[in-house]
C-alpha cells in the first residue's frame, strides 16, 4: 500500500491536489441507448495531480463513461463537462477539453509487428527531412525521450510482438503522452493491468506514480481492488449507471469497497434453484486445459448441470469458451468426452462444442442473412439434397425454434439485425440447439440485454439444463453466475484459484475469491 505520509502529501500538497478548480468536472452526465439508461446524472470531479480510481461491476457504466470522455458517444441533453473550469462538449472531439485528455484502452491499439519507435510515430507523426524521407535517428531520439520521461529504458527497435506485456503497456502510455509537453492533463487508464503477470503489476504502478509526479492527473479504471489501495488517492464507485460514492481510499478497505460496488443487485427471482450434480458421469471433462492466457483448467460438467467459469479480465476465463468450441487452439491439456478415454485437448479443434459467443454481432450473427438462415446454419445439410436447398423445410425448422425460444420477430425472413439484442441472442442459441448438442457453451450470455430479457434468458438456460443439457457459462457479470450456476470455478492469472458450490455462490464470495487469487 502507499505510505500514510505519501497519502497525506497527496491530500494536502498544492502541487498534488492543485487549486479548488478540478482538472475535470462532470455534472448530470447521462446516456441513454434505445430507451435504456446506461448512465444517469453522473457527477465526477478529478483534482489536479491525483490518481482517481473508477470502479464498478460489469454493466455499471464505466465503459460508457470512458467512451463519452473519448468522444465516442454523445451524452444526453443537460450533461455538462469542464476542463480546468472551462466548459467543453462531450462527444465533440474538436473541442479544447479533449486535447488535454489522453487514453490508454484495454485494447492497447498497438501494431505488434512494428517497433516502439514505429508505434509512437504512428500516433504522433513521422519526423521527415527535406527530401520527405523519415528521419529515423530523430524518430528514435524522440521515442527514447518519451520513455525516459516515464523512467524506463527498453529496446525501441524490436517488434512489440517480442516485448513483454508490461513493455507494450508502457509503449502505449508513452504514445498517449507524446506531445503532451506540460504534463498537466488527464490520462485515462482502462484496465491497464488486466493481462499483466503479477510480477509486472508493481512495475506499471510505479510508472503511474511517475506520471502523477509530473503533475498529471490519472483516472484509473480497474476491477482489481488491491491496486486501488496501492495507487489511488480517491475512488468513485458506479453501480447501475449511477455514482453511489466518491471516497478517500484511506477511509476504505477491500471489503467495504466491494460492498459499495455490489449493493443489492441480485433479484431473488433471478436465482434458479439448482443443486450441484453429484456422482454422475460427466459428459465433458478437461484436465490441465491451456491456451492463450489460460495456463491450466481442470473441470467437468455433467448432464443437467450449469457450470460457471469466473474471473477478471485477463484471468484466462475469456479463453475457455473458445477453447471448448475449438475456435482457438489448445496448447496443452487433455479432454474426455462422455465415456471416451482421455485425449489431447487439441482434438477440440475438430470436435468442439457449440458456442454462443460474447460478441454475437461480430462473431456469430451473419448480418446479411435472415433470422431463418441464421437459425439453420448448423443443420443446413439436413434439408439440402443434390446441392439444392429446401426453402420450405428451412422455414419449418426456423419457425419451430422461433416458437420454442419465443423469439419476437415479425417473420422468419426478417433480417437478424432488425431484432433486439436479446432476440439476437436467442437466434444464436437456437442455431446451436438445432444440432442437438450434449454440451452448450455460453460466453457472456446476457451482454447488452435489458433486465426483462435477462430473466427470460436465465429461464431458458435453466429449462435446457432441466432437459439434460450440460451447460458451461463464462461471464464477467457475476449476476449471471449467481442466477444460473450450481458450481463456479474461479480463475486468476490463468489458473484455478477457487471453486464455489450452491449457496456459497454470491457476489461477495466471488469477488473475494477472484481478489484472493491474485
Amino acid at each position: 500500500m502507499r505510505t500514510s505520509e505519501s497519502l497525506a502529501e497527496a491530500d494536502t500538497s498544492e502541487d498534488q491536489v492543485g487549486s479548488d478548480v478540478p482538472v475535470l468536472s462532470l455534472e448530470n452526465v447521462s446516456k441513454t441507448f434505445a430507451g435504456t439508461r446506461a448512465l444517469e446524472d453522473v457527477d465526477l470531479d478529478i483534482r489536479a495531480g491525483e490518481v482517481h480510481a473508477l470502479v464498478g461491476q460489469n454493466g455499471s457504466g464505466k465503459s460508457t463513461l470512458i467512451k463519452l470522455l473519448a468522444g465516442y458517444h454523445t451524452p444526453d441533453p443537460g450533461s455538462t463537462a469542464r476542463y480546468n473550469g472551462e466548459g467543453f462538449h462531450l462527444g465533440q472531439r474538436d473541442t479544447s477539453g479533449f486535447s488535454h485528455i489522453r487514453f490508454v484502452h484495454q485494447d492497447l491499439g498497438l501494431v505488434l509487428e512494428m517497433s516502439a519507435t514505429e508505434n509512437l510515430a504512428l500516433s504522433s507523426g513521422f519526423i521527415t527531412g527535406a527530401s520527405g524521407r523519415v528521419h529515423w535517428k530523430a524518430q528514435e531520439a524522440r521515442t527514447e525521450a518519451s520513455l525516459a520521461r516515464l523512467g524506463v529504458d527498453i529496446d525501441i527497435r524490436k517488434p512489440l510482438a517480442l516485448a513483454t506485456p508490461v513493455e507494450r503497456t508502457i509503449v502505449a502510455i508513452a504514445a498517449a503522452l507524446t506531445g503532451w509537453e506540460s504534463g498537466r492533463g488527464l490520462l485515462v487508464l482502462d484496465e491497464p493491468t488486466a493481462v499483466l503477470p503479477h510480477t509486472e503489476v508493481d512495475r506499471l504502478l510505479d510508472i503511474v506514480r511517475g506520471i502523477q509526479q509530473l503533475g498529471a492527473s490519472v483516472l484509473y479504471v480497474s476491477h482489481r481492488l488491491d491496486e486501488i489501495f496501492k495507487i489511488a488517492d480517491r475512488v468513485t464507485v458506479l453501480r447501475d449507471g449511477r455514482v453511489v460514492a466518491t471516497r478517500q481510499t484511506t477511509g476504505l478497505n477491500t471489503q467495504s469497497l466491494a460492498e459499495l460496488m455490489v449493493g443489492d443487485r441480485v433479484d431473488a427471482a433471478f436465482r434458479l434453484t439448482r443443486p450441484a450434480v453429484v456422482d454422475q458421469t460427466s459428459v465433458l471433462a478437461v484436465r490441465d486445459l491451456a491456451g492463450g492466457t489460460l495456463r491450466s483448467l481442470t473441470a467437468a460438467v455433467a448432464p443437467g448441470e450449469i457450470l460457471g467459469i469466473a474471473g477478471f479480465a485477463g484471468s484466462g476465463s475469456e479463453e475457455v469458451p473458445y477453447l471448448l468450441a475449438g475456435a482457438r487452439p489448445a496448447t496443452g491439456g487433455e479432454v474426455k468426452l462422455a465415456d471416451d478415454g482421455w485425449k489431447p485437448a487439441a482434438r477440440l479443434a475438430t470436435s468442439g462444442f457449440p458456442l454462443v459467443p460474447a460478441d454475437r454481432q461480430r462473431e456469430a450473427a451473419v448480418a446479411d442473412f435472415s433470422v431463418a438462415e441464421n437459425l439453420t446454419l448448423r443443420v443446413i445439410d439436413d434439408f439440402t439434397r443434390g446441392g439444392r436447398l429446401s426453402s420450405r423445410r428451412e422455414a419449418e425448422v426456423a419457425r419451430e425454434w422461433i416458437g420454442k425460444l419465443q423469439i419476437k420477430v415479425a417473420s422468419p425472413d426478417a433480417s437478424i439485425m432488425s431484432l433486439s439484442g436479446g432476440n439476437q441472442q436467442k437466434v444464436i442459441m437456437g442455431r446451436c440447439l438445432a444440432a442437438a448438442p450434449r454440451v452448450l457453451v455460453l460466453a457472456e450470455p446476457t451482454a447488452g440485454v435489458d433486465v426483462g430479457t435477462r430473466q427470460a434468458i436465465y429461464e431458458l438456460i435453466g429449462d435446457l439444463a432441466d432437459r439434460g443439457l450440460a451447460v458451461v457459462v463464462t461471464s464477467t457479470d457475476t449476476t449471471d453466475l449467481i442466477a444460473l450456476c450450481s458450481r463456479v470455478v474461479v480463475l486468476s492469472r490463468g489458473e484455478q484459484c477457487a471453486e464455489l458450490v450452491g449457496e456459497a455462490i454470491d457476489e461477495r464470495s466471488l469477488l473475494e475469491a477472484m481478489e484472493a487469487g491474485k
